[in-house]
């Protein structure tokens, strides 16, 4: 990366932009957060007045956002299986579509560093196959078919293409996240398990809790970012990183996600259920970026609980039912506000009642 320390994040206002904008205010970079707000602004409340924020869609993106601008860190766009499942098309258009346009303004503007979020769940090889369960790398060959994993792959791939000399497309595969962020999500394991845990004192393990997950905190995941845009352009460009802490079966998950919990003086029970429920299972190697920048995920799920606890309780993220913690709850709760709205119009002030106008004026043309 060049000497210019001015970073666009778009998506910078969600669950890993939060935390990773502040990283990187406290590390001395100037930051543009560029998001579309879906979820509000508050997760960026406490360095509100360190930041520019701009809204918009990633899909309309105008070019001077990119004036001025050293690296673009894209984690924009639809992030999880049942919000893509839910609308493919603009999954594909935010995850794919829009991912390669903004690398081609970030070209066309000068900006050499461009920072893609994409995900390990390209790596799913679905119910559990001994017979396939092998630690996958950044060079296995992987066939996703759930659309937000097919739709992050087709971006990478965008991506690379685009690669030259004086263009550095940089991947990071996240693992599952998990830990405590101001644009708090409950729909993410680890933290499910502890949601469920404070809120109904036990914590459910689907299909027996067989499936391996690559997993890190989101703290960890943010600093991955901060090294890849600091690493020199021929140790990153082109490059696709795993960005993993550890590898855990869902049910060793939970008994760490326990003893954390006894820890801090909350009992768990763990409950089981062997119902087939759309599982993901799939390991993943973390080493090449450790080889590569010397980059090493250093908290454990263990710290990242407490942590999670303590900061849910000081912040009062304890209203667990908020759809806003959810991400397709939350999707669905406003497209089902928007169709309302298109139908009432304006809430408190009194709307022009068109419909009705037209409806009456053939009566009072005829009379």
């Amino acid at each position: 990366m060049n000497g210019n320390k001015s970073i666009l994040v778009v998506g910078g206002a969600g669950y890993l932009g939060c935390v990773l904008v502040e990283e990187l205010l406290n590390r001395g970079y100037a930051v543009t957060v560029f998001d579309r707000l879906f979820f509000g602004d508050f997760g960026l409340e406490h360095v509100r007045d360190r930041i520019r924020l701009l809204t918009g869609d990633m899909r309309s993106m105008p070019p001077a956002v990119f004036e001025n601008v050293g690296a673009v860190v894209n984690l924009g766009g639809l992030s999880n299986d049942p919000t893509a499942e839910y609308n493919p098309e603009a999954n594909h258009q935010m995850n794919t579509v829009a991912t390669r346009t903004l690398a081609e303004m970030a070209k066309k503007a000068g900006i050499a560093r461009y920072l893609f979020a994409s995900s390990c769940s390209v790596y799913d090889v679905g119910v559990v196959d001994e017979e396939r369960d092998v630690l996958l790398t950044e060079e296995s060959s992987v066939q996703p078919r759930a659309a937000y994993a097919v739709s992050k792959l087709a971006g990478e791939q965008q991506l690379l293409a685009l690669q030259d000399k004086n263009f550095s497309p940089v991947i990071l595969r996240m693992g599952t996240l998990f830990g405590f962020s101001p644009r708090m999500r409950y729909d993410l394991v680890v933290n499910t398990f502890v949601k469920d845990s404070l809120r109904h004192g036990y914590m459910t393990l689907h299909y027996g809790g067989q499936m391996w997950r690559p997993l890190v905190d989101v703290r960890d995941a943010a600093r991955a970012y901060v090294v890849a845009l600091e690493a020199e352009d021929g140790a990153v460009a082109g490059e696709v990183f795993n960005i993993v802490s550890e590898n855990y079966r869902i049910s060793e998950l939970a008994l760490r996600v326990r003893e954390a919990l006894t820890e801090t003086g909350i009992s768990a029970e763990i409950r089981t259920n062997f119902q087939y429920a759309g599982i993901r299972n799939y390991r993943v190697s973390g080493k090449k970026i450790f080889r590569n920048l010397s980059y090493k995920p250093v908290i454990t799920v263990q710290e990242s609980v407490k942590h999670m606890v303590d900061h849910i309780r000081e912040y009062g993220y304890t209203d667990f039912d908020n759809d806003r913690y959810y991400n397709i709850r939350w999707m669905k709760l406003l497209e089902q506000v928007r169709q309302t709205i298109e139908i009432t119009g304006t809430i408190f002030e009194t709307p022009v009642q068109r419909g009705v106008l037209e409806m009456l004026a053939p009566k009072q043309a005829n009379a």
